[in-house]
């Protein structure tokens, strides 16, 4: 059921993204939840054709999930530069071109940036998590976190637009935090935390 989470389980990252695959690895070892990446079952990407984070999130964890028959979680996550009106927004990873550059990506972010003649550096990443089953609803939990750009990038830890994302508060950006806690205050450990509330069935946990 996509209605309950317990120890024990194997879930379907919906995703061929394996830094979004590490990420939610690590998020579901600690609960003993064991995760299998999409492209380690062989099982296509769809085409992303919703008008949200929530919607595309949807669209990948039930077709995962059809196609596994298995619980499957799926990540849609991006950044939104408010002087750019929210984009790229669901368009992340396609401002990389069909290669998926993040380095051309936060190249053009910059660009467009400076095209604009913005002073106005505010960003957030958004993720959206969906988890499905093959015989039950969607359930979908969406996480924010707010910063500031900066360039040129920073760092050479985590992925996407990390290097160039400075987190309210913090002085490095993601590139450059250790990973363990970048995680705690992610996008993705937010939506993370109120999936778990709402799913997890292990009362010792």
């Amino acid at each position: 059921m996509a209605g309950e989470l317990k120890r024990g389980m194997r879930i379907v990252v919906a995703t061929h993204n394996e830094g979004k695959v590490r990420e939610l690895a690590e998020l579901f070892a600690p609960l003993g939840v064991e995760t299998v990446s999409a492209g380690g079952l062989g099982l296509l990407e769809p085409e992303e054709t919703g008008a949200t984070f929530a919607a595309n999130a949807m669209l990948k964890a039930e077709a995962a999930a059809t196609a596994s028959d298995m619980v499957a979680i799926a990540d849609d996550s991006g950044l939104e530069v408010a002087a750019l009106g929210g984009e790229p927004g669901i368009h992340s990873a396609r401002w990389g071109g069909p290669a998926r550059d993040f380095g051309l990506a936060m190249d053009r972010v910059n660009r467009a940036l400076e095209a604009s003649g913005a002073k106005d550096r505010r960003a957030n990443f958004t993720c959206a998590l969906a988890l499905a089953g093959p015989d039950a609803g969607t359930k979908v939990f969406t996480g924010k976190i707010f910063g500031t750009l900066v360039w040129p990038p920073r760092g050479s830890r985590g992925f996407g637009y990390d290097p160039i994302f400075v987190p309210d508060g913090e002085s490095e950006t993601f590139g450059q935090i250790d990973p363990r806690r970048k995680n705690a205050m992610s996008h993705r450990q937010k939506a993370f935390d109120q999936l778990i509330q709402a799913t997890w069935q292990n009362n010792e946990q």
